[in-house]
């Protein structure tokens, strides 16, 4: 059986085809800036190396398909997603999953929010996400079923309405609480639709992907499910590693005007805390890759890329090293 699962999570950063206009302020990428786009893409994602790699900001499938076809250890892995909606007032991306293990049941698209979950009165913005999370099961070992949830939430950008822009200051701070109010709208029925996952499944859980803000924020909290029952909580797999050295940990996947911070996270399920009586593995450590952030690649993504090293005990509830 295997013992070491990887889970990652990967920002691909605009992955698109060439020509294709995505944002107002966004030149579209030319047919060489695609190229090298998707060989630095693949490059990374065998760097990576993980069971699962969950994506986000794929403009386009078909592109992400294109990278993985690229890479060395990808070429036979079950690619997962769906295109964004072409009804959409305007194009936004969608998130994916890559994977080597198989699927239990057919994946699917949490679009939108749940019973009892709203945007504030007056908000223009539908009841939904902006980015659909994607959930998967995945046939990790014969006897083991995993819930995987590949998450985007709602940017720090401001949002602008009627022309505004950030040059009044209080127009800025009310562009950036519609922001913030709309991802805690979606953090909010994200954990509604976690709870009723472990309540009617009781299986474990993966939620990885980008949270657009750092582990103990309220919004990434609410997520986690601080204050829920036990079973129906999440845990920062940074926060429960089993190996780590504050001497050498240089962990961020976000470098914002002077700011390292980490907003890319994989939470677990109590499944995968080795203090909890209920733990079937635990988390063996966190690494971040994050060089290339600091390089000023054009092609690369803006964000590093997490991984997550678990280990699930074996029969006597000890550990197969495997030279780890």
């Amino acid at each position: 059986m295997q013992q070491e699962l990887r889970f990652a999570t990967f920002n691909a950063f605009n992955l698109a085809p060439p020509g294709v206009k995505l944002y107002d302020n966004l030149v579209p990428s030319t047919p060489e800036q695609y190229e090298a786009k998707l060989d630095w893409t693949a490059r990374q994602i065998d760097l990576i190396d993980a069971d699962v790699i969950g994506f986000q900001e794929i403009f386009s499938q078909a592109a992400l398909r294109a990278a993985l076809a690229r890479t060395t250890k990808y070429c036979h892995a079950a690619h997962i997603g769906f295109d964004p909606d072409p009804d959409a007032p305007r194009l936004t991306p969608s998130v994916a999953l890559v994977t080597r293990f198989p699927q239990a049941q057919a994946a699917s698209q949490l679009v939108d929010f749940p019973s009892g979950i709203d945007m504030p009165p007056g908000s223009r913005d539908a009841e939904r996400f902006t980015r659909a999370p994607l959930h998967v099961a995945l046939q990790v070992t014969p006897d083991l079923v995993i819930d995987v949830v590949v998450v985007h939430l709602k940017s720090r950008r401001p949002d602008y309405r009627n022309g505004d822009s950030g040059d009044d200051p209080q127009l800025y701070a009310l562009a950036c609480l519609r922001s913030l109010v709309r991802r805690g709208t979606e953090a909010a029925a994200l954990r509604v639709l976690l709870a009723d996952m472990a309540r009617s499944q009781k299986r474990p859980r993966i939620v990885m992907g980008d949270f657009n803000d750092v582990s103990d924020a309220v919004t990434t909290g609410i997520v986690m499910g601080v204050g829920a029952p036990l079973g129906e909580r999440l845990f920062d797999a940074c926060q429960l590693q089993r190996r780590f050295d504050c001497q050498r940990d240089v962990a961020f996947s976000c470098v914002h005007d002077g700011r390292y911070s980490t907003i890319d996270h994989v939470l677990v399920s109590e499944d995968f805390h080795r203090d909890l009586p209920n733990a079937i593995g635990e988390v063996v450590d966190v690494i971040s890759l994050n060089d290339h952030l600091l390089l000023g690649l054009p092609e690369a993504s803006d964000h590093g890329q997490v991984i997550a090293r678990l280990r699930l005990f074996d029969e006597s509830h000890g550990f197969i090293e495997a030279g780890l």
